[in-house]
C-alpha cells in the first residue's frame, strides 16, 4: 500500500538513569548528563506538531544516526569520523529505522503542572520554564503500556442470562428439526399428470450490462454511469484517493516521519447495452394424465431454434384417509412405478408428500 508523507516530528527519549524525558536529538540527558543508551527506543509526546524549521527538516531527512564502534557515541547520519573520540565510523552501527511509534496526534495545546513548583507549562515542554525540573511525560515510557483494567468476573445474573440464551438456541435448533420432519402415512395413488416444456430461442438484440472495458466489440451502448469498481495502489483516470489515520515512523535520528497509508478507489463507466444473441422468447409445453409423456414439436421461424435444455415435471396425487397429498418429482422411472391404485408408505407434511417408499 503506498504511503503519503505529511512531514516530520521530533521524538523524545527517557533517561534510564534519572527517568527525565529528553528531546530525541539530545545526546546527553539534560537532567543528569548521562549519555543516551545505544539501545534506547524513542517515544512521542501526547501531542505532536510538524516541524516547520528548514534546518530541522534537513536533519530529519538525513536518516539514521550512527553509533561509534569504539566509544558508543551517537553521531548524525553521514558522519565519517566520531565527534567524541575521532574513531572511524565505517564499521559503526546505524540505528534501526521503520518502527511505528504511534498514531499522530495533534490539536489544541493543553497545560502540564510542574510536580516540583506547581507552575503550568505547555504539554510539549520537557522541563519546567520556572524551576527547570523535568516534567512528567503524558505518554507511558516505551515498553510500559498503561495498565489494563482487571477483568471483572461475570455476575451470577449475567451468567444466568447467558445460560438461558444458550438453552434457547439449542432448543430452537431441536425445534426446527422437529418442525421440518414429516409424519408417516399410507396413501393410494389417485391421479397422475406430467408436463414437458421446450424453450424457443430467437436471434436478435439482447439487453445487458457490464463495465465499459468488458463490452463486446459489437455492443450498442444505451447508457453509462460511473460506478466504484475496485481499490488500486496507483491513481487511475477516474479515481479518488482515500487515506487512513496518520501515524509516525522512527527514522533513527531522533525524528519520525508522519505518514498515511493511502489507496485509490477506482471508478469506471458501467454501461447498459444491446448485442445480438440467442435468447428465449417463449416456452412451449405439452402435458398429459398418463404414463407416456412426450416432448412438444412446435413450429419455429427462420430466426428461431429450440433451446437445448427443456423442463420436465411429474405430479402424483395420493389419497391419505380421504385427504389429497401432492408429490412432485423429475424422476421418470419413479413416476412410472407410481401406478394409479397402488399403495405406498409416505412421509407427509402440510398437504405435500416429502418421500415415497414401498
Amino acid at each position: 500500500m503506498p504511503q503519503k508523507k505529511l512531514g516530520h516530528i521530533e521524538l523524545q527519549w527517557t533517561c534510564p538513569n534519572c527517568q527525565a524525558v529528553n528531546p530525541g536529538t539530545t545526546r546527553l540527558c539534560a537532567s543528569c548528563g548521562a549519555p543516551q543508551p545505544e539501545d534506547v527506543q524513542f517515544s512521542q509526546a501526547a501531542r505532536q506538531d510538524l516541524i516547520t524549521d528548514e534546518a530541522a527538516k534537513s536533519k530529519a531527512e538525513a536518516g539514521a544516526d550512527i553509533h561509534c564502534p569504539y566509544c558508543g557515541a551517537r553521531n548524525p547520519a553521514g558522519t565519517q569520523v566520531c565527534n567524541q573520540c575521532g574513531g572511524d565510523l565505517v564499521s559503526g552501527k546505524q540505528r534501526q529505522t521503520g518502527r511505528v511509534v504511534g498514531a499522530y496526534k495533534t490539536g489544541p495545546a493543553t497545560k502540564i503542572k510542574c510536580p516540583t513548583c506547581g507552575a503550568e507549562n505547555p504539554d510539549t515542554a520537557l522541563n519546567c520554564s520556572q524551576c527547570g525540573a523535568g516534567l512528567p511525560s503524558a505518554k507511558p515510557a516505551e515498553g510500559q503500556p498503561p495498565p489494563k483494567a482487571a477483568k471483572k468476573p461475570l455476575s451470577p445474573a449475567l451468567m444466568a442470562v447467558i445460560g438461558v440464551v444458550a438453552f434457547l438456541c439449542c432448543g430452537g435448533i431441536v425445534l426446527a428439526i422437529i418442525l421440518n420432519r414429516g409424519e408417516a402415512a399410507t396413501g393410494t395413488v389417485q391421479e397422475v399428470r406430467w408436463e414437458y416444456g421446450l424453450p424457443i430461442e430467437e436471434f436478435g438484440p439482447v439487453e445487458a450490462s457490464n463495465w465499459e472495458s468488458l463490452l463486446p466489440s459489437e455492443a450498442k451502448i444505451i447508457s453509462c454511469e460511473d460506478r466504484y469498481r475496485e481499490d488500486s495502489a496507483e491513481a487511475a483516470p477516474k479515481s479518488t484517493e482515500v487515506c487512513g489515520t496518520p501515524y509516525t515512523v522512527d527514522t533513527g535520528g531522533g525524528y519520525a516521519d508522519v505518514v498515511q497509508d493511502c489507496t485509490y478507489q477506482v471508478y469506471e463507466s458501467y454501461c447498459t447495452y444491446t448485442v445480438d444473441d440467442w435468447h428465449t422468447v417463449d416456452t412451449v409445453t405439452q402435458s398429459g394424465k398418463d404414463y407416456s409423456p412426450f416432448w412438444p414439436e412446435p413450429a419455429i421461424q427462420s430466426n428461431q431454434r429450440l433451446g437445448e435444455e427443456g423442463s420436465q415435471v411429474y405430479v402424483v396425487t395420493f389419497n391419505v384417509d380421504g385427504e389429497e397429498y401432492t408429490f412432485v418429482t423429475t424422476d421418470l422411472e419413479l413416476f412410472k412405478l407410481l401406478q394409479i391404485g397402488s399403495t405406498w408408505n409416505l412421509e407427509v407434511k402440510s398437504g405435500k408428500v416429502l418421500s415415497v417408499e414401498h
